[in-house]
């Protein structure tokens, strides 16, 4: 069975031009429009999956405001469309300004037809790799892992961690710093477990007041205390059967962890003012952002409750730790948000991307989500800027460049010698490894107030 030839839209107002095209594709189904309500028309008709469109089209044939209107409009009706457009000789400026709206390539008239060609049917065969790679996306189940961002070397050893221990009922204890994703991390492991049908609860240590954590927890009689009108059964029995996730269990008062512990050892509960002890099958798995080492040295944290909670430690890096990620996941959090607010923002420009590479992300991937979205949010075009980021603004170092690199190290390197020295000048070339009068030019360099010699 022969495959159905591939359709070609042309938007061109000149007729001679129109021609040779037409005859140029004749292997292709080619459709032509003169103007951008024409071309919008046979976009609906016809759905074509790659356009070749001039930029000089009417009313504004001597211009490029149709042009980029006609772009902006195709984009919104079908955003996957393939657009290659046809520039003036030297009128690079706005082929690459072109890009910058969505456009896929461009090429510059006068045409080279066999390089054209090559253009049109790599577009094509992009855009059919894309549209495969969309059905096979929406044909496959969710994922365990669904959610999970990454392809550094440090989120992959993580995620292999986790398919590993997901399917045993070993008790796991997430370690990262807060925004890392450990609820996320967390849910894997449930849905990973023989448990994956039961119920996921989670209960976050931190957010409770010490005098009611025990009750979300426990749950408590009727009568128990003042306003226990009813019985009510606390998060590890409503998790029976399925996955507990105890969020910033290292922020668990100590009179709670004893009666935690407990639990853990002989896998019953009693509710408040209960005296009837009972049995929960529950899979218990915590996480925190805290140094429970430290909380243990401080008397702060029980350890033989840190030896039960951690049967597999399971550490998440840090955004800044996983090479390549941040930038991979601030297009997925632009394309979730677009979709959610109604925006036509498309992407972010290069130094807007720049900018979020260098940026520390002391908040990790949870601060990475709320500034995209803002972003998304107050941008004014299809491309976000680094106005719309507001990074520079909180206070963040913006060094977009090796040379600014070495700079910063460099002077904080003499500054810990001058420090560790006591501003004896010939200890500190020593620290670092030069001559007295490098030391100096270094100095003057860095703009440091030379200090009194004291050999």
């Amino acid at each position: 069975m022969s495959t159905p030839p591939r359709t070609l839209l042309i938007v061109e107002d000149d007729t001679g031009l129109q021609s040779q095209l037409r005859w140029s594709f004749d292997d292709y189904t080619v459709v032509v429009a003169g103007d951008r309500t024409g071309a919008l028309a046979l976009l609906r008709r016809h759905q074509p999956v790659v356009v070749l469109q001039d930029l000089g089209l009417p009313p504004d044939a001597t211009g490029t405001s149709e042009g980029f209107a006609t772009i902006a409009d195709i984009l919104d009706a079908a955003p996957h469309t393939k657009i290659i457009v046809t520039t003036g000789n030297g009128d690079r400026d706005n082929a690459v300004k072109s890009i910058g709206a969505g456009a896929y390539d461009f090429c510059a008239k006068p045409l080279d037809l066999e390089v054209l060609r090559l253009i049109v049917d790599r577009a094509f065969r992009v855009a059919e790799l894309e549209a495969e790679n969309r059905k096979l996306r929406s044909a496959t189940p969710p994922s365990a892992l669904e959610g999970i961002i990454g392809t550094s070397q440090a989120i992959r050893e993580a995620c292999r961690l986790i398919e590993k221990v997901g399917p045993t009922d070993a008790t796991v204890l997430l370690l990262g710093e807060t925004g890392t994703g450990k609820e996320l991390f967390a849910r894997a492991l449930h849905r990973l477990s023989p448990r994956a049908d039961q119920a996921f609860v989670a209960i976050n240590c931190a957010a409770i007041p010490e005098n009611l954590l025990e009750a979300e927890l426990f749950g408590y009689e009727k009568g128990a205390y003042t306003g226990a009108h009813k019985q009510t059964r606390g998060k590890i029995e409503l998790a029976s059967g399925g996955t507990l996730l105890l969020d910033e269990i290292g922020d668990m008062p100590l009179a709670l962890q004893a009666k935690l512990l407990r639990f853990l050892q002989e896998r019953v509960i009693e509710r408040i003012g209960g005296r009837e002890t009972i049995a929960v099958d529950v899979r218990v798995i915590g996480a925190t952002h805290q140094d429970l080492a430290a909380l243990i040295a401080d008397g702060r944290f029980r350890q033989d409750l840190y030896y039960r909670i951690s049967e597999v430690p399971i550490r998440l890096p840090p955004l800044r730790d996983r090479e390549g990620d941040v930038a991979l996941l601030a297009r997925h959090f632009l394309d979730a948000a677009a979709r959610r607010h109604g925006r036509p923002v498309r992407g972010f420009s290069a130094k807007a991307l720049k900018l979020i590479e260098a940026h520390p992300w002391h908040g990790n991937v949870r601060e990475l989500e709320n500034v995209v979205n803002s972003a998304v949010i107050m941008a004014e075009g299809k491309l976000i800027g680094p106005e719309a980021l507001h990074l520079a603004a909180a206070g963040d170092e913006d060094i977009l460049s090796l040379r600014d690199v070495r700079n910063a190290a460099e002077l904080r390197a003499i500054q810990r010698a001058l420090t560790r020295a006591g501003g004896n000048l010939s200890k500190v070339a020593e620290l670092l490894g030069v001559s007295r009068p490098t030391l100096y030019d270094l100095l003057d360099k860095h703009g440091l107030r030379k200090p009194t010699d004291t050999e």
